[in-house]
């Protein structure tokens, strides 16, 4: 601890008196200063002992001498060095009751004591304080480090709760909650995710100190937030929590334990880059149908992923990659890609799962466990984009969206290059219908109907039904409805011809008018099949 007036007045060599203030001897010094001005303020930060012989103060008015008091005591000066024996034999008693009056502690400075002995007392402790806490600090580093080799960051933690005598807690990117110490601090961490979430909209490295609101029969604590990551955007945040302000040596472990969390959660490019192959060679070989060689190459990289049911998300982005855009920007609105990547892979992080990330350029692949929490994370993310550009208006079917992504249906390893192409169809049609996000699931359970609404199938149908359509416009029969009547009863000509009520010779005739205008045989299942898509399309509009 720094010296205090406490301390000064018990030291033996230095022989002090308590003449007022006897209840405020606790505070610290900062430092001792000689000063005989009538007007010492401006010269005070805050924290002095003031040492005075009273050499040009007219110690015997009793308002000027509570003038004076009342001035050093705005000025933050901490306490009041009398000599006696100097310019007076003892101190003045305007000078004691002004003291008194505005609770300023006064000392008696016997004459054999100098001033430069209390200076050099002061200068000596303050020393000793500083001293004690850097080898404090270099001690709270060692365990810090310890911890952090052994335990990982929540060891880390543990240790830093107990070096700062508070709480802690490391972030994601996405600001869930990693980790907290003690077990009790979860609940108050949790309460900061608005806050953690904010850094990402700054530079690394920051600090935001504020105050936590407590809720019922919890204490207020002092709380700093503090942004991990050696890149231009935080990768995770560590949070602080104290009753009282960070000292000295709780300072040097939170700076520790801040350098230990960097290394661990901020991995080097080259291991990011090589891990990065290594899941784009092993994607490759699960979809070229070899989940052995696949297995051999991974090792333990991605756990049980390659064994247990899994799920694939291909995502595609329209904008351009911009070299570091994930780094500055935030959210899906500077690198789309980017923030699906960092959900998942923080979605992962959180639940201990293994996921397989692999860039493609403008797209991203993902191997995510069937039910797992990397999957709904993405999945959830996606959707509130969905729902979010639906609820937005003004947004046509066919509009293009910055960020396209399909989902499979669960896969095992030898199904991969299947659930692959799966996901690739979920992401056309999801781009096709101007949505942000499309299940397979959605398409294999419902009907093929919906499908025909795409522009393109439009345009097909109404160019082969256009010359039926041009026909029935001049009035010579009606050989669409006759089509779409002979379709639907499969070609049955006595149940085709009762819908249309008119005679089966009738209904012969136009068919073959219906050959002759196509120039297509009706013979032909897949004429047929076309016809009756395009009769479909057609009156779904």
């Amino acid at each position: 601890m720094p010296p205090t007036l406490a301390s000064l007045v018990h030291h033996s060599a230095l022989k002090l008196t308590v003449r007022a203030g006897e209840d405020r001897l606790d505070v610290p010094v900062r430092w001792a200063h000689v000063s005989e001005l009538a007007d010492p303020v401006p010269y005070m930060e805050g924290g002095e002992l003031l040492l005075i012989t009273a050499l040009k103060l007219d110690t015997e008015d009793p308002q000027a001498m509570r003038r004076y008091v009342k001035r050093l005591v705005g000025a933050g000066v901490v306490g009041l060095g009398f000599a006696v024996g100097v310019n007076y034999e003892e101190i003045p008693g305007a000078l004691v009751e002004a003291a008194e009056q505005e609770g300023l502690p006064l000392l008696e400075v016997p004459r054999r004591t100098p001033f430069l002995a209390i200076s050099k007392a002061v200068s000596a402790a303050i020393a000793a304080d500083q001293y004690r806490a850097v080898t404090d600090g270099f001690a709270a580093q060692r365990e810090l480090t310890r911890q952090a080799l052994t335990d990982g960051p929540e060891g880390l933690l543990a240790a830093l709760a107990s070096q700062v005598d508070g709480w802690a807690a490391l972030y994601d990117a996405s600001g869930a909650v990693v980790a907290a110490a003690p077990e009790w601090a979860g609940r108050r961490a949790a309460r900061l995710t608005a806050e953690v979430e904010r850094l990402r909209e700054r530079s690394s490295p920051t600090v935001v100190g504020g105050s936590e609101n407590a809720e019922s029969g919890e204490s207020a604590d002092r709380v700093e937030l503090h942004s991990l990551g050696t890149g231009r955007r935080p990768r995770a945040a560590l949070a602080v929590g104290t009753a009282a302000a960070l000292g000295t040596a709780e300072r040097y472990a939170v700076h520790s334990a801040i350098a230990l969390l960097t290394l661990t959660t901020e991995r080097s490019r080259a291991l990011q880059a090589a891990e990065q192959r290594i899941g784009a060679a092993v994607l490759r070989m699960l979809l070229a149908g070899e989940p052995d060689h696949a297995r051999a190459v991974a090792g333990e990289l991605y756990g049980e992923l390659l064994d247990a049911p899994f799920r694939v998300i291909v995502a595609e982005s329209r904008r351009p990659s911009v070299p570091g855009a994930a780094e500055t920007g935030t959210g899906s609105g500077a690198d789309p890609l980017g923030a699906v990547a960092e959900i998942v892979e923080s979605a992962a992080a959180r639940s201990g799962e293994a996921v397989l990330v692999v860039p493609e350029g403008e797209r991203l692949v993902v191997l995510g466990a069937d039910e797992g929490a990397t999957v709904a994370a993405c999945a959830h993310h996606v959707a509130a984009l969905d729902l979010a550009r639906t609820a937005g208006g003004g947004r046509e079917a066919g509009e293009e969206t910055d960020l396209v992504v399909g989902l499979s249906a669960p896969a095992g390893p030898n199904g991969a290059a299947s659930a692959y192409r799966q996901a690739e169809q979920a992401l056309s049609v999801a781009r096709r219908r101007g949505r942000v996000y499309v299940e397979h699931a959605e398409l294999s359970d419902g009907s093929v109907l919906p499908l025909l609404a795409d522009d393109a199938v439009k345009a097909f149908a109404d160019g082969l039904l256009r010359p039926l359509y041009d026909h029935d416009a001049t009035g010579r029969g009606d050989l669409v409805a006759s089509l779409r009547a002979w379709l639907s009863r499969h070609g049955q000509w006595d149940a085709a011809a009762a819908d249309l009520g008119v005679h089966r010779h009738t209904l012969r005739y136009r068919m073959r008018r219906v050959e002759e205008i196509l120039g297509r045989s009706l013979d032909d299942p897949d004429v047929r099949m076309e016809l009756w898509l395009a009769l479909k399309a057609t009156s779904a509009e």
